[in-house]
């Protein structure tokens, strides 16, 4: 069972204590970064293009060349979990993909291709590929338009499921027709709409028919049948963003490969105690 970091902005990797060294070190199998491209073509790891959140700075990655980049904040809130942050370590630039994979040679990482920029992709598989990674990288987009375009750069490279390609599978399974149908996706990465209702979790307060549809979507999207039927086609399956026990035990519980959390150190203690009963 893997242990997922969820990492939306961090520091330079080869040196210092900061959050992925760390990750790793306690056990962490696979790594999920978000990659943009800016202005002078530099692949850099960052899940916004707009750096006001992480730097306090109203920059575009996009618009601006890597030098210019301003640093990051010391401390970074938690989307999944309001009132607590990160640290980020002394060197607070934003870092570049190659020092993530120099970093980090023989560890998997998952990358979410943020934006619809041809550019942006051809220069990650390039890296991918110089850093002969194809075999433990997987990538991936929201839009089937961009996974389209991942598969047609390089099909050596496991693909996500776009989120249309997400509701198709779950249409598929439920009307019984998924297993004759080919799939090319490698992973398959899902929220757990349930957590979305849980007290505290989120400042925003849902009325009733919203939580109705969470509720809905919850019972269709986490399905211990479908997640057995894509482990026997050799898909894996990791859920987002866990980080209390009582999440982490219901996603093994349905049979989840893994999950992607913002506590390492939550995850592996957990798998620690679950391993010793």
């Amino acid at each position: 069972m893997a242990a997922v970091l969820v990492q939306r902005s961090l520091c330079k990797p080869p040196r210092g204590n900061f959050p992925l060294v760390f990750a790793v070190g306690i056990g962490t199998e696979m790594l999920e970064i978000d990659c943009h491209l800016t202005n002078d073509k530099q692949v850099v790891v960052s899940h916004d293009d707009n750096l006001h959140r992480t730097t306090g700075q109203t920059v575009l990655i996009s618009e601006t060349d890597y030098k210019d980049l301003p640093p990051l904040r010391t401390c970074l809130n938690l989307d999944f979990l309001p009132g607590h942050t990160t640290r980020i370590c002394e060197d607070r630039r934003i870092p570049l993909l190659s020092e993530v994979f120099e970093a980090f040679p023989a560890t998997p990482i998952n990358i979410d291709i943020k934006v619809d920029n041809d550019d942006l992709i051809r220069k990650v598989n390039e890296l991918i590929v110089q850093y002969q990674r194809e075999d433990f990288t997987v990538w991936g987009n929201r839009s089937t338009v961009v996974v389209n375009k991942l598969y047609k750069q390089n099909p050596n490279i496991p693909l996500l499921f776009s989120l249309k390609r997400v509701l198709l599978v779950v249409v598929l399974f439920y009307t019984g027709l998924l297993p004759f149908i080919p799939l090319r996706e490698s992973f398959y990465e899902i929220l757990m709409p349930g957590i979305i209702l849980t007290q505290g979790k989120f400042h925003t307060q849902f009325g009733w028919k919203m939580k109705t549809v969470f509720r809905i979507a919850d019972f269709l999207l986490m399905s211990r049948l479908m997640f057995n039927h894509f482990e026997k086609r050799g898909i894996q399956t990791y859920i987002w963003v866990l980080n209390d026990e009582e999440e982490f035990e219901r996603a093994f519980q349905l049979g989840a490969t893994g999950v992607m959390t913002d506590f390492p150190t939550r995850l592996t203690h957990y798998l620690e105690e679950r391993g010793n009963k």
